[in-house]
């Protein structure tokens, strides 16, 4: 359980420092910016690395909502929800501490949103608070049936890590503009927590949408998977 553990911490720090750390330090660098494309297969990359690394350990979740779609979904004992979910935000907020103390280094640093998650005005594209809600619980739905389509028996092994890091990029295409994408409340609490104010205030958005997300995930993969 405590290697366990510790993987999932390592897991979800290395999604917020490459994801957000991406975002943060190099998406808008005058000239040779990542934009949102890069951020997006940023995340990616690192559920895909970190799934190879140390999934065989943990089951690579990296994300409450995908330990509670798992759950719901019959994948993961209930008893070890609360703990993941614990390691997960400890290692988003270490990560996102680690990441302030990079991006302050730099003269004339302001801290800015900080890849924060958020809506209406503090979405980036200005979208409404209903939008943000439907698009984070729909991807987080469809992001647990690729987590747990890609890991059944039906499919070769060894390839589901590069379905869920292609899934997440896909997510992260599509959502950035709405809410900076979360899907994640790990990741939304830990860059909220130096934000502060509104990011703090929105939170609560960016843990009950992907939290019911996964758990739909997981219900409509258990009916699909008791169909056959």
């Amino acid at each position: 359980m405590q290697k366990s553990l510790f993987a999932e911490f390592l897991g979800t720090f290395w999604l917020v420092f490459g994801g957000c750390g991406s975002a943060v330090l190099a998406a808008a660098y005058p000239e040779l910016g990542i934009g949102f494309v890069g951020v997006a297969f940023a995340f990616g990359l690192t559920v895909l690395t970190m799934a190879y690394a140390v999934g065989g350990i943990s089951g690579g979740h990296f994300n409450p909502a995908v330990s509670l779609g798992l759950t719901v979904a019959g994948r993961f004992p209930a008893a070890r929800l609360v703990p993941y979910v614990v390691v997960q935000i400890v290692g988003a907020i270490a990560a996102a501490a680690l990441l302030y103390l990079v991006a302050s280094g730099k003269a004339g640093f302001e801290l800015g949103g900080f890849a924060a998650n958020g809506y209406g005005d503090h979405s980036p594209g200005g979208y409404s608070l209903l939008s943000a809600l439907l698009i984070e619980v729909l991807l987080t739905m469809f992001f647990l049936i690729i987590i747990l389509g890609s890991t059944s028996s039906r499919v070769p092994a060894g390839f589901a890590p590069l379905a869920i890091g292609l899934g997440l990029t896909l997510i992260h295409l599509v959502s950035i503009p709405v809410t900076n994408t979360s899907v994640n409340p790990a990741r939304s609490t830990g860059q909220a927590l130096f934000v502060g104010g509104w990011a703090l205030q929105q939170l609560w958005l960016f843990w009950i949408a992907p939290l019911a997300g996964g758990a739909l995930g997981g219900l409509v993969w258990k009916i699909l998977d008791d169909a056959d």
